[in-house]
């Protein structure tokens, strides 16, 4: 994609709980501060949207040993993007050349139903834009429709957060629904591997990641994408 500058857009959810439970949710921290690591150290820039605009919910900010995600939670730069996220609606959609989608439950209430996002994401996409997504991420991909009518993921291979994972997790009887039957149901063919082990899944332009142990991979594979 021809483009002055790499600039990268993150969307993130609004949805601060775990489905309708009262549990805090949103985005899972490490999944977005890892990817915004590599952004960083390959010199790109980015935003951060959402469907409301404002502070974003995030979670997993206290993850034990997680040195990445402390520095990035402590990095100023993030701090106020994620703090005073983008109106997704209000958007120059030209300056950006990927889309990110980071996981976390919340976003399978909010982004992965959201048609005006879904319908910007495409035109990026046509634009020739790299779009990435990793754990519950893909939910965001799932209404994503081109303007031939086929669904993105229509004849592509993901993968995406596993039934095994949710019930490992204990969010199985918590979530809106299993991403993985989404998925599969709608992806051209979802393919995984053990549960909790990095693995990603790389179709041309579209790069999916299975789990949070994923999100650095994703990030790597985008970025060499844009290079290539």
């Amino acid at each position: 994609m021809s483009s002055t500058s790499n600039k990268i857009l993150v969307l993130v959810t609004n949805h601060a709980t775990l489905g309708e439970t009262d549990e805090a949710n949103g985005t899972y921290a490490p999944e977005i501060t890892h990817a915004i690591d590599v952004f960083n150290k390959a010199g790109l820039e980015y935003d951060i949207a959402s469907i409301k605009g404002g502070s974003a919910p995030l979670y997993g900010t206290d993850a034990e040993g997680d040195d990445v995600n402390a520095a990035i939670l402590k990095d100023e730069t993030f701090s106020t993007k994620i703090e005073n996220t983008l109106l997704a609606s209000s958007l120059e959609l030209g300056q950006y050349n990927a889309v990110f989608y980071p996981g976390g439950f919340g976003l399978l209430t909010d982004l992965a139903s959201n048609e005006d996002v879904a319908k910007q994401t495409a035109s990026l996409y046509e634009a020739g834009a790299v779009v990435g997504a990793v754990c519950h991420g893909p939910a965001g991909l799932l209404p994503i429709k081109l303007s031939n009518g086929k669904l993105l993921i229509e004849d592509i291979e993901v993968t995406g957060f596993t039934r095994e994972e949710e019930v490992e997790f204990g969010t199985i009887d918590k979530i809106p629904y299993v991403l993985e039957e989404s998925l599969t149901r709608t992806a051209g063919r979802y393919v995984k591997t053990a549960p909790w082990s990095e693995f990603v899944s790389k179709q041309d332009r579209v790069i999916t990641g299975q789990n949070p142990a994923s999100a650095h991979a994703v990030a790597v594979a985008m970025v060499e994408r844009l290079n290539a």
